[in-house]
């Protein structure tokens, strides 16, 4: 088993406010899942590596799957910040926010390195999984909405669109992620994609 490098001992043995002890409590599992992959990441190891009981590590997560779920989640509020401080920065012209949009998808697939596979591939049929990337999908419509309603006229982009974006967003940032398109070809099509829901 790799060694990991305890947390230090005044953050793990004093009194943490419940949400400091959820960030450090992730974070230690992150660096577990790194050194050692998803399927050595119990709730007891968590607490063994964090230098807390394990009650500390149940009465934040409950189970593994709520584990993994806060971890995907934790992933996503990440993403989520950086997509929408890219889209802030962008021109308002409809052509450079579609290419941000497209831009943080795909690099947001890329990005995620072997832990978000591990972590899904952990959770799938779970309802925790199911729970979290509904939260999501809807979060990511929604912003879309917000995003590219200006640009379609008073009535705004129906979402049945924006759904159909969505979907295409996730084929070809995976094609992308396997191989099957490089990522500029999957960063092109989404953009035009993009573009084509708001314009049709």
């Amino acid at each position: 088993m790799t060694r990991l490098p305890q947390t230090a001992e005044p953050t793990s043995r004093r009194r943490l406010p419940r949400a400091e002890r959820t960030r450090q409590l992730l974070d230690v599992a992150w660096t577990l899942i790194r050194a050692e992959g998803t399927d050595a990441l119990t709730l007891g190891r968590l607490a063994e590596a964090a230098g807390v009981s394990k009650p500390v590590v149940y009465d934040h997560f409950v189970t593994r799957n709520g584990l993994l779920a806060a971890l995907y989640q934790d992933y996503d509020v990440r993403q989520t910040a950086v997509f929408e401080t890219a889209v802030a920065s962008a021109s308002p012209a409809l052509e450079d926010k579609a290419s941000v949009i497209a831009e943080s998808y795909v690099a947001c697939v890329l990005n995620q390195g072997s832990e978000i596979p591990g972590i899904v591939a952990a959770l799938s049929g779970s309802p925790e999984l199911a729970a979290v990337k509904r939260q999501y999908q809807h979060a990511f419509i929604a912003k879309c909405a917000t995003i590219l309603d200006p640009y379609a006229g008073p009535e705004g982009v129906p979402a049945a669109r924006l759904w159909a974006m969505l979907g295409a967003a996730d084929a070809l940032s995976d094609a992308a992620a396997a191989g099957d398109l490089s990522p500029q070809a999957a960063r092109d099509e989404l953009a035009r994609t993009v573009r084509l829901v708001v314009e049709r």
